[in-house]
């Protein structure tokens, strides 16, 4: 269903499963906290974040030893949401700077793995990336506010989805979304969808924030990413 003026979206009451069974507060966060610590600071055995140089840094795929762009924009979700601007904004600049196409089919997506020096494994993108860019991206925004580029966060969030839903209606390349279906594709040059990747909570936050032209877009993709997931569910 669409977001609801009764939804925890819209009264700012979201609620707490840990509270409701029973733990305090200081318990929470000091678990919050700890796990935090754990992954992005803690034994080599159990971190996933590494600082690069000065202003980068990324999350290490430990199965195969390489960064990906699903794994980069996990990693800002959660630096977003623990509101870890230092570290978001570290995340954002390798992403921004090694992974984020500049020119050709694929401008303005996001290489799917590369080495964690920053070297291309794959120049092709993956879709579930880029809608967690977006919305950490616009997430970061309206956390922290719009600084200079590249932390004019909303507007590079916009310009992710822009080539996501346009690019092939202006000859660029492949859109990410299907223009009849208004499904995720699973690559940009494929005919089908993939589970995984519907986020249609998502899409209903991107039918407010993103382009205005596009926001019927996404409240119609929200609607058939709902109906799919329904479909896609085998009993």
């Amino acid at each position: 269903m669409p977001i609801t003026q009764q939804g925890a979206f819209y009264t700012g009451k979201y609620r707490n499963l840990f509270k409701e069974l029973g733990f305090s507060e200081d318990e929470i966060n000091a678990k919050l906290e700890e796990t935090w610590s754990d992954l992005f600071y803690g034994d080599p055995n159990v971190r996933i974040y590494y600082p690069l140089d000065e202003d980068k840094s990324y999350i290490l795929d430990t199965g195969n030893l390489d960064v990906r762009s699903e794994g980069m924009s996990y990693g800002m979700m959660m630096a977003v949401q623990m509101n870890k601007k230092d570290e978001f904004d570290r995340l954002w600049n390798f992403s921004k700077t090694f992974m984020q196409h500049k020119e050709g089919r694929y401008a303005d997506y996001f290489a799917w793995h590369c080495k964690p020096d920053g070297t291309r494994i794959s120049q092709g993108p993956a879709p579930d990336g880029e809608e967690f860019f977006a919305m950490a991206l616009f997430f970061a925004s309206k956390r922290w506010g719009n600084g200079p580029e590249p932390y004019n966060y909303s507007e590079q969030a916009r310009i992710i989805l822009r080539a996501c839903v346009h690019k092939t209606e202006t000859g660029a390349g492949d859109s990410m979304w299907d223009a009849e279906t208004k499904l995720i594709k699973f690559v940009p040059e494929s005919t089908f969808s993939d589970p995984s990747y519907h986020l249609p909570h998502f899409y209903d936050l991107f039918a407010l924030w993103a382009d205005a032209g596009d926001h019927m877009f996404w409240r119609e993709a929200a609607e058939a990413s709902r109906s799919y997931l329904h479909t896609t569910c085998n009993p």
